[in-house]
Order: structure tokens, then sequence, then C-alpha cells
């Protein structure tokens, strides 16, 4: 099940990702991400570190989301690599161990796949920045649960909100908490002016079908 946190931090967590231009929107000017889609928007979490303040208030609500449905977690882990600083400050702020998942195994040493040390009868609270297709968080989830991990489910910055994501994390059973999400965000660029009404058909649009929009 994928769910958003209070529509209050939604709004908040989305403001700061726009006035902080770590997301950006151009409808009209697609990016192109790295699977081959065109997309009016783009997303890079990991600009909120530099800022003290935004950076607070995304460790306190993921804090939040770890006090309101992960409590019984005995350890944090990040997602490779932008899930990593994001795990660190929930970690910090639980008192907890931490580690994190690598996207493939380290080429040579030990060749982890799992950086970090999980305790016996570890219940984990996996962390991300950032939810597209959800094929790569799912492939920590699996990570872990391979290494005899209990996850309780995970926390995200930011979820894009795509039925194949929401199939893929029913699929795994796997529960997802987001600070935000394009929905929410998408409202709060339209209140801030940064889209016009006549781009929403646009964005609702790529929204829709993320793979064949602007083909």
């Amino acid at each position: 099940m994928i769910t958003i946190a209070d529509l209050g931090i939604a709004e908040q967590v989305a403001s700061f990702l726009l006035d902080h231009e770590a997301v950006k929107l151009r409808p009209h000017e697609p990016f192109t991400w790295a699977s081959g889609w065109l997309s009016p928007i783009y997303c890079d979490n990991r600009v909120t570190l530099s800022y003290p303040v935004v950076r607070s208030y995304i460790k306190e609500s993921l804090y939040d989301l770890f006090e309101s449905h992960y409590v019984t977690a005995n350890v944090i882990a990040g997602v490779a690599t932008a899930g990593i600083p994001m795990a660190s400050l929930v970690a910090d702020e639980a008192l907890l161990p931490l580690c994190y998942v690598r996207s493939a195994p380290k080429g040579h040493g030990m060749q982890n796949l799992i950086e970090g040390r999980l305790p016996t009868e570890a219940k984990v609270m996996v962390v991300e920045d950032l939810i597209s297709t959800g094929g790569s968080s799912l492939k920590a989830v699996d990570a872990l649960r391979g290494a005899g991990a209990n996850v309780l489910g995970m926390a995200a910055v930011f979820t894009y909100g795509f039925d194949v994501a929401s199939e893929a994390f029913a699929a795994s059973g796997t529960d997802l908490v987001a600070l935000t999400d394009y929905a929410t965000l998408v409202r709060v660029a339209l209140d801030k002016k940064i889209i016009q009404d006549a781009d929403l058909e646009l964005l609702t649009a790529w929204r829709a079908d993320p793979a064949g929009w602007g083909r």
C-alpha cells in the first residue's frame, strides 16, 4: 500500500522542493530521463541537503513517519545512493543503527551488497529519496529480506504516484509512505504560479501515460 503523509507536511515539502528547485517543472520543454521517457518534471531531492532549514524539516518529517508507522524498527536502511543521506538523518534522530543497500554488489573486497551490519532479527525501515516505478527501491527490499531482515516498510521524500509503482509495492507486500507526491506538487506549483492552468492538461496526461507522453 502507498500512502502520503499529512496534507500539511505534503504541501510544505512540495513547497520546499519547488522553492529550491529540487524539482523543476517544464511541461513545454521536457526533460529526457535515463529510461528514454520524456518528462515535464525533473526531481533531485539531494538539493535539499544544502539548505539546513529544509534538511531539518525533512529529517523531522521522516522521523514522524518512523514513529507513526515503523516505530518497532531496530535499524534504518538507505537505498543507494540518494537514499543514504536521508536514511542517515532518520537514524541519527531515532538513535538506531544505519546500513545501506548498493544497487549492485561491490566489485572488489567482500563484494558487499549491504553495507553496515544488520542486527540479529533485524526489523528494518527502508528510506528512499524518490519513487518512480519502484523497481530499484524494491530490489533493495529484496536484498534485505534475502539477508534475513524483516522489512517493515519504506519511507520516501517524494513519489510520482505511478500505477506501476503501486502494483509493484503491492506485489512485493511492502508498504510505502511518502512525504509528498506529484499531485500535491502540481497543486502547490499552480498556487505559486510556477505553472499555469493551461499546463495542467499536459501534466495530467504525463502522469497517466509517462512512457508514451510526448511521443
